[in-house]
């Protein structure tokens, strides 16, 4: 989540530290490519482009990168080669992909490994308080601060449709949290993951943010720090590395997204398709975890939802990053500007790196629905605010699931 204040931390998605290892590095740079994903070359910001492609494997069993992906992913600069070998690391603005049919995020095996997912972080993105304006639109009292509780392990048999984003940005490693929705074009085998759009587009003064994988159920045990560091990748990933083969956010998320004043944060939501990192026995992400939660784009007015519960993964201190926590309140009405649509806004506690974690509550039908993801929040915490889901956030939906309908 993006904090309301622009000095002293990082925004919902980490705490203030940065780390960087030598080691890790030496371990991105040694990893091998598994697959190219999408590589589109045309298409409106809606439709979001060309199908994506896969690599696959010879006689030989040597991987076979089809030339019409290489080429693709030529025209847009990246020599595929050069990319798994640490050019991705090369975040000049001339090279920094940023229009919606744009992205492309080639699979480089491997990259995530336990310590790169332990110290991720989210980017630093302050907002400033004084630009969240109560006199503007509707906005309701400040609500109470709500003690984050924790989600007991086994955080698959709690909440099978949580986990974490993990994703590079010129400051380094990130993260956000994110949720399993279902896919109306593959109905119980959705390949589709929620999170806020600042998780994997840096907004109008930014591109695509690169390496994005999704891991369902992170640290699915809840294992401490201490625990992790001697964690294998099952500890941390049980039920593996999904990477975003296609993400979309909304476009006034790209055209006003920014570090302060809460800039786009109405329209701060995205939709990723993954694809495993390696085998999954041809069984979809639903079908792994189990579960997808449908979104509800018709959610009851504010006044009108009895109640409504955030997840995520809170990295900035009290917290750590590694364990799982929810808050559940009843939302209030935050406007941030009189012209975009209201916001949800809930007391918590949580704190960076629950940035796109998903917002449920009961649907028409009494079921939980997805409704909203955690966007912004004071630096000091003490309460989340999320997009309401309409007609924009459906848009995307939509394009991101009839893009893959036939596959």
């Amino acid at each position: 989540m993006r904090s309301t204040r622009p000095s002293s931390t990082t925004s919902r998605g980490g705490s203030a530290r940065r780390r960087n290892s030598p080691v890790l590095a030496a371990v991105a740079l040694a990893s091998a490519l598994a697959l190219t994903a999408t590589g589109c070359e045309s298409g409106d910001a809606t439709a979001g482009g060309e199908a994506s492609a896969s690599a696959t494997a010879s006689d030989d069993g040597k991987l076979r990168i089809p030339d019409d992906i290489r080429d693709r992913l030529r025209e847009h600069g990246i020599d595929i080669d050069k990319w798994k070998n640490g050019a991705w690391k090369n975040w000049d603005r001339d090279d920094w992909l940023r229009e919606a049919h744009e992205y492309v995020n080639p699979i480089i095996e491997g990259l995530w490994n336990p310590d790169r997912m332990r110290e991720a972080e989210e980017p630093d993105q302050g907002v400033d308080d004084s630009d969240l304006s109560g006199d503007q639109g509707v906005t309701d009292p400040t609500p109470e601060p709500v003690e984050a509780q924790a989600v007991p392990p086994s955080y698959h048999a709690a909440v099978p449709t949580a986990g974490k984003v993990f994703f590079d940005s010129p400051k380094g490693s990130a993260v956000c949290s994110a949720t399993v929705v279902k896919d109306p074009a593959h109905p119980g085998k959705s390949n589709l993951v929620w999170t806020a759009g600042h998780c994997v587009h840096a907004g109008k003064k930014g591109g695509w943010y690169r390496n994005i994988a999704f891991v369902p159920s992170y640290n699915d045990d809840g294992k401490s720090v201490t625990e992790l560091e001697n964690a294998t990748r099952e500890d941390v990933a049980p039920y593996g590395v999904w990477w975003g083969d296609w993400a979309q956010t909304s476009d006034q998320w790209i055209e006003q997204g920014g570090s302060t004043g809460g800039d786009g944060a109405p329209y701060d939501f995205a939709v990723i398709h993954v694809t495993p990192e390696k085998g999954s026995g041809g069984k979809s992400l639903e079908e792994t975890v189990g579960s997808a939660l449908p979104v509800d784009f018709d959610a009851p007015a504010v006044p009108k939802v009895d109640s409504v519960t955030a997840i995520g993964y809170p990295a900035a201190p009290p917290y750590d990053g590694q364990r799982l926590y929810r808050c559940q309140d009843r939302p209030g009405r935050l406007s941030v500007t009189a012209s975009d649509p209201t916001m949800y806004r809930i007391g918590c506690s949580m704190t960076g790196g629950s940035s796109g974690g998903g917002w449920v509550t009961a649907g028409a039908d009494g079921k939980p629905a997805l409704v909203s993801n955690t966007s912004i929040g004071p630096v000091t915490s003490g309460w989340l605010a999320g997009p309401r889901l309409g007609e924009a956030a459906k848009g995307v939906y939509d394009s991101v699931s009839e893009k893959f309908a036939g596959r």
